[in-house]
């Protein structure tokens, strides 16, 4: 393996992880996935390291997610062989992250989207900045949130983690503070003077106090939305949910109206998968939704709608795809099963605890 797409170093008593792709805003490589596995292994067993630190190079993110671009050959043709290793490891790396015995500290400034969500939000220390900005888009490209998406979105407050999922919004470092998704907000400005700080760290309690010494909270813009975010995305169908945003919508309100145009332009059964999802996730540990979402990401890479949504979005880019189905009403209840359904040919992700 290339060792460049991801750089370690030991900084004091505090193992650095740097995210190397700057120019796809260290969007994951299969690659990358055995490399942060591998590097976690070495802090883990390093008696010398108390606390493990993530970051992403250059100024535009911590990770873009998953380099989708390289899986659309897989999911053109359906490979779903070729394909299960990705996800199989990138699920189980976020898990290892969850259940990581030393403090693990997401540094989430920039973009924080998809499969980087999955390495960030599953860690112990999560801190957002004046930058982040934070998401799971995938119904855009006719998926559904994966990474343990559906686990964190469920557990959000107010319903906001079925308008960030069915919208595909970003959402800000003081909205993901709300959301539940990050732990505390510090100005990019002082993240230099955060990390001189860590490597001081002798002890993992200490890794608590100086995050909250740092800590500059801000209020969240959604939280003021979350009145009418509530009750219009606790409707029981994707069909009541655009109803009632429609109607705020109507009466003036700019986030409606916004959420309103990303419903009616993302994939009908992405959505509908997301929403179900999530409802599966509200019962389930995070193992278990992970284990759900190798079930629907692969039902996802054999049907139509993710390679046509990588190649509208990020291949061609003429921002045009063509959904199969194309309207919700063709969306039936027996297809959205079927997603959550054993998947022939590929083994269930088994997370060992």
């Amino acid at each position: 393996m290339s060792h460049d797409e991801v750089l370690t170093s030991v900084r004091g008593g505090l193992g650095v992880i740097t995210l190397n792709r700057p120019q796809a805003v260290n969007a994951l490589s299969y690659n990358m996935i055995g490399l942060l596995d591998e590097a976690l292994t070495s802090f883990e067993t390093n008696d010398a390291i108390h606390a493990v630190l993530i970051q992403g190079s250059g100024d535009r993110g911590l990770c873009s997610g998953g380099d989708v671009v390289s899986l659309h050959d897989s999911a053109a043709k359906n490979d779903l062989a070729g394909i299960v290793p990705f996800f199989r490891d990138e699920y189980t790396l976020d898990h290892r992250i969850y259940a990581y015995s030393k403090p693990y500290i997401a540094i989430m400034n920039g973009l924080v989207l998809g499969g980087g969500v999955g390495i960030a939000v599953s860690g112990s220390h999560r801190v957002v900045t004046d930058s982040t900005r934070l998401g799971m888009p995938e119904v855009g490209i006719g998926f559904s949130p994966d990474v343990g998406g559906p686990y964190y979105l469920a557990n959000a407050p107010c319903n906001i983690g079925n308008y960030m999922a069915l919208t595909g919004t970003h959402i800000s470092g003081a909205d993901a503070v709300y959301a539940g998704m990050a732990d505390v907000l510090i100005p990019d400005a002082r993240l230099d003077e955060l990390i001189e700080r860590l490597e001081d760290v002798q002890a993992a309690n200490e890794v608590d106090n100086i995050l909250a010494e740092f800590n500059q909270p801000t209020p969240s813009a959604l939280e003021t939305e979350a009145h009418w975010i509530e009750t219009a995305f606790g409707q029981d169908s994707v069909e009541d949910i655009i109803a009632a945003v429609r109607e705020t919508a109507e009466q003036g309100n700019e986030v409606a109206h916004k959420a309103l145009k990303a419903l009616q332009r993302n994939s009908p059964t992405g959505m509908k998968v997301a929403l179900e999802a999530i409802r599966r996730a509200k019962t389930q540990t995070l193992a278990e939704t992970l284990t759900q979402d190798l079930r629907t990401t692969m039902h996802a890479v054999a049907g139509p709608d993710l390679a046509e949504g990588i190649r509208a979005q990020l291949i061609d880019k003429d921002r045009n795809p063509q959904w199969s189905p194309a309207t919700l009403e063709e969306v039936t209840d027996e297809l959205v099963e079927a997603f959550f359904q054993p998947v022939e040919g590929i083994d269930d992700l088994v997370i060992e605890s």
